[in-house]
């Protein structure tokens, strides 16, 4: 990999205000990284208040339901209820050893702006979070969470009010005051060093699934699906797993109510290269070029890119790409309720929707790990609204 680049995807694009302190970051991430005093804090962090590991959980009836085993990686019972807190903790650890005094971050689910709240208070660090005005209404049990920690809730108003404005005010506030200030960004995108930082610190996951899964069938998976937008939890489940030709990959988008619905996020299917936020990268755009936003109902799909570490992987057909209407998302919500007594989170959904929508791409002996990304507490309203109508 050529330095910030995957295939022709990646980059540094971004004013020269910021220049510098990505370099610094990439400088200092190079460093520390590396040192046993930092991985035997970080290490600490994620098992004594992170909870790691998360278990590898056979799901039976849903296996009895598709026809082959699945298990789930159970990222829902990481400490705040998603993936999200691996990074938040990786990247907050690294702004104290950097002396940064502040947090500032993006959110949509609101799942990354409360394990960055929770990993900032841990590491003494002050936080700050953009969420775009239609996020903060829809994720209200996220953001009286993040209120109750001691965050400070930054409402963005411009656009569309989503994730792709909160991630550009974010840029706009750190190009002002990066010397005192980290922006620990969420997912596996902007500008290098951001989307190999994100990954690195998210690859616990694949590292645990790796070993979890040789002690209960003594075997790499056929198969291991995830959700995603930027990537952070399909590249956390995937990197360990690239060099494995066997394993097949999968990532799910969200494909809204249809592939061409105002709310449909499906990059792969409908965008291109352009840049976005920092980086050359698949991303939704008009006629024109310009950025077109989606507004599906899993409000953490909401980006309208994709990382260009994934979106490399992608093109060179490493990872096969698909996507999940609402309609099946919320059927596999139903089922995995149902069948294993679990509520998934509406991204997390969209990876078990695949699965039971597409079982021509699995044999009856396979053995396929669906990254289980998050719980769906924060989606409550919104699934009962979509079951049985306004309340």
């Amino acid at each position: 990999m050529q330095r910030g680049r995957f295939g022709r995807y990646g980059g540094m694009y971004v004013s020269e205000i910021l220049v510098h302190a990505l370099l610094e970051l990439e400088e200092t991430f190079a460093r520390i990284y590396p040192t046993e005093e930092f991985q035997e804090e970080l290490q600490e962090l994620l098992r004594d208040y992170g909870g790691r590991p998360t278990p590898l959980y056979y799901a039976r009836n849903f296996s009895r339901r598709v026809g082959f085993k699945v298990y789930l990686k159970r990222e829902d019972l990481l400490c705040g209820g998603s993936h999200k807190l691996n990074n938040a903790l990786g990247q907050a650890l690294l702004a104290k050893k950097m002396g940064k005094k502040r947090l500032i971050t993006e959110t949509a689910a609101g799942q990354h702006g409360l394990a960055t709240v929770m990993a900032g208070n841990v590491c003494g660090l002050k936080t700050e979070i953009f969420m775009g005005i239609k996020d903060i209404e829809r994720q209200a049990p996220n953001v009286e969470k993040m209120k109750l920690l001691g965050a400070k809730i930054r409402p963005v108003k411009t656009g569309a009010g989503v994730l792709k404005d909160s991630v550009s005010e974010t840029l706009r506030e750190w190009a002002a005051c990066s010397r005192t200030t980290h922006y620990l960004m969420g997912s596996t995108v902007g500008p290098h060093p951001f989307p190999t930082i994100v990954a690195t610190f998210q690859s616990v996951i694949g590292r645990e699934l790796k070993r979890q899964i040789f002690e209960k069938e003594g075997r790499l998976p056929d198969a291991i699906v995830a959700c995603g937008s930027g990537g952070s939890n399909a590249l956390g489940a995937f990197r360990p797993f690239m060099e494995e030709r066997e394993v097949r990959l999968y990532f799910v988008e969200g494909g809204g109510e249809s592939l061409g619905a105002e709310n449909s996020a499906a990059a792969f299917e409908l965008g291109g290269p352009g840049v976005l936020h920092g980086s050359l990268t698949i991303v939704m755009q008009d006629e024109w070029g310009q950025i077109r936003p989606s507004r599906t109902r899993a409000a953490g799909l909401n980006y309208p890119g994709r990382g260009p570490e994934l979106s490399h992987l992608c093109e060179t057909g490493r990872v096969k790409t698909g996507y999940a209407l609402d309609s099946d998302v919320f059927e596999a919500v139903r089922l995995m309720c149902k069948s294993e007594g679990l509520i998934p989170a509406l991204e997390t959904a969209h990876a078990v929707a695949y699965v039971l929508r597409h079982p021509e791409e699995f044999n009856p002996d396979d053995i396929v790990v669906i990254n289980y990304s998050g719980r769906g507490d924060k989606d409550i309203e919104t699934i009962l609204r979509y079951a049985y109508g306004p309340t």
